[in-house]
């Protein structure tokens, strides 16, 4: 039976681990075990915080749209209520991006929403 040397996919693991910590302060991106747990809560936080974008974004979009509706008097929760009765289906994200790209576009469609106010 031939002799197996184990060196160099062990060394292949090691590499592939410190180039993705390219770039960590200190031991962190020179010393294996360092980069190896650094990576790992690297990752959770990554996991952890491409949930909480999705969260902050909706909320950036319902500040844009109440301040869109502001100005038109309504408030950013009676105008999704109108939206609702009149069974326009547009989403937070698109509403705002028209509130701020199109500014008459947005003044149409609060315009139609408020006649299913009244």
């Amino acid at each position: 039976m031939t002799r197996i040397k184990r060196g160099v996919m062990a060394n292949k693991r090691r590499k592939k681990v410190l180039k993705k910590a390219k770039g960590f302060l200190n031991a962190r991106s020179k010393k294996y075990k360092a980069a190896k747990e650094a990576l790992m809560k690297a990752g959770t936080y990554a996991y952890r915080d491409r949930k909480a974008k999705k969260r902050t974004m909706r909320a950036l979009w319902q500040v844009r749209l109440n301040a869109g509706v502001r100005e038109y008097g309504l408030s950013y929760s009676r105008f999704i209520h109108a939206l609702k009765l009149s069974k326009i289906e547009l989403d937070r994200k698109v509403l705002s991006q028209i509130a701020t790209d199109n500014p008459q576009v947005f003044k149409n469609i609060v315009d139609k929403v408020k006649t299913a106010i009244k």
